[in-house]
């Protein structure tokens, strides 16, 4: 009996190690908060200064502090909503297209909370980034002849009703995460959702002033050049730390956007070379831009020779969007947002489902799932993605032309934006 007894509390103590670790809260890994907190940096400074240099350098000298102002007074609008309601509603649990209210304003997030393997508050920060810049992309679409405060009402009413959902969907274990969609960084959560709110606001706006009769040119293609230098290091932050963790994906998240990246600059320039006659500078910015869109979704996902395909057919995929569909499309997109974010985001969104296949090089699909299944689903996640934001999109801007007017009235839009709406000149005159 003492035998048994011995060997039955030998048992127990042999236990108590693996019960207490089931027990202990969560704790930090610290290297992969560290990484985190230098990749939520990274993703701020996409948009403050990258996404508005780039923008401001594309758009006439007149209109410049416009953008720059409307890039900075959102970002810091979406920062204040993210904490009142935000990331509670995208990001709790709750239905298929909404979380709830139980994060509202934080609350109920202690500080030593941790999502993962780092703090809870850096998530919150990180995908504050996320809707911050998809939000400063939309504005590219409609520079030039927006009034400013048409543009925060705007905001208010997209953010809520198309960003939060659809990041839920995707990325909470909404909708499309239950059907299994693939979106390691955002192709449609970002890319696509903020393309088609800029093409519907670009509709709803009206052509500039002069559009289709004066040349309207970029006023500083070193201010592009710098802008897009700044998108391209802060997305290795938008990327690598979609991985959640300083690991072996995060590793190839980041090698892939170097090759894809490569890879579409060279056959933007390429492609605009053969068409064109000349190879440009805004031509190998675009190209990197494109290539960065048509990765982000699959950076995690494809092995490094899909990522170069990927790339390849970016380049080729945006130099047709600015070109060819913008001509179809008939509309006035100044910075080209849907010709670069919209196509690239599709067509990456549907690589996705094709390069992510082991026998690709890929990581594999769930278990029972077919190359054809998977693409299929890419698919309807793209589509819902579109009719989404592009009804929210429709009444957040006819709501704005109900309570302020769209656009400026035409002597001012004609004299600038920079002094008529802000009151300041960016250029001695």
């Amino acid at each position: 009996m003492n035998k048994v007894m011995t060997k039955l509390g030998l048992t127990s103590l042999a236990l108590l190690p693996s019960l207490a670790m089931a027990a202990a809260p969560a704790v930090a890994d610290k290297a992969d908060n560290a990484f985190m907190m230098i990749c939520t940096a990274l993703v701020l400074f996409m948009s403050i200064p990258g996404i508005a240099l780039f923008y401001g350098g594309l758009i006439r000298g007149k209109n410049v502090l416009s953008m720059l102002t409307q890039v900075a007074v959102t970002f810091s609008l979406v920062c204040v909503l993210w904490v009142i309601y935000g990331y509670s509603l995208a990001f709790s649990e709750g239905n298929a297209f909404f979380g709830n209210f139980q994060w509202a304003m934080l609350k109920n997030i202690e500080l030593k909370a941790v999502m993962g393997s780092f703090y809870q508050y850096i998530h919150v920060a990180f995908q504050a980034s996320f809707a911050c810049i998809t939000v400063g992309l939309i504005v590219g679409a409609l520079a030039e002849r927006i009034r400013f405060s048409a543009v925060l009402i705007f905001v208010v009413v997209w953010l809520t009703l198309a960003y939060l959902p659809i990041a839920h969907m995707v990325w909470a274990g909404g909708l499309l995460a239950q059907d299994g969609a693939l979106d390691f960084a955002g192709g449609t959560v970002v890319h696509i959702n903020a393309a088609v709110a800029g093409l519907v606001g670009a509709y709803l706006v009206g052509k500039r002033a002069g559009f289709g009769k004066e040349a309207f040119k970029p006023h500083n293609l070193p201010m592009v050049f710098l802008g897009t230098a700044i998108l391209y290091v802060g997305w290795f932050g938008f990327n690598a730390g979609s991985a959640s963790s300083a690991n072996e994906i995060a590793a190839l998240a980041f090698l892939n956007t170097v090759v894809a990246t490569a890879g579409a600059v060279l056959s933007w320039v390429f492609g605009e070379w053969a068409v064109r006659g000349k190879p440009s500078l805004l031509g190998a910015c675009s190209g990197f831009i494109a290539g960065l869109v048509a990765i982000t979704p699959a950076c995690g996902y494809v092995g490094v020779g899909g990522a170069l395909i990927i790339g390849l057919a970016g380049g080729l995929a945006g130099l047709w969007g600015v070109t060819t569909l913008k001509r179809w499309l008939r509309v006035d997109d100044p910075c080209d947002v849907f010709g670069v974010h919209g196509v690239c985001g599709i067509l990456g969104c549907i690589l996705t489902g094709v390069f992510a296949s082991s026998s690709l090089g890929g990581v594999g699909y769930a278990e029972g799932v077919t190359m054809g299944h998977q693409v299929w689903v890419q698919l309807f996640s793209v589509g819902v993605t579109i009719v989404w934001t592009a009804v929210v999109a429709f009444i957040g801007f006819k709501l704005a032309d109900m309570i302020v007017g769209l656009r400026v009235p035409e002597d001012q839009e004609r004299e600038g934006l920079d002094v008529n709406s802000h009151g300041e000149n960016a250029y001695n005159q």
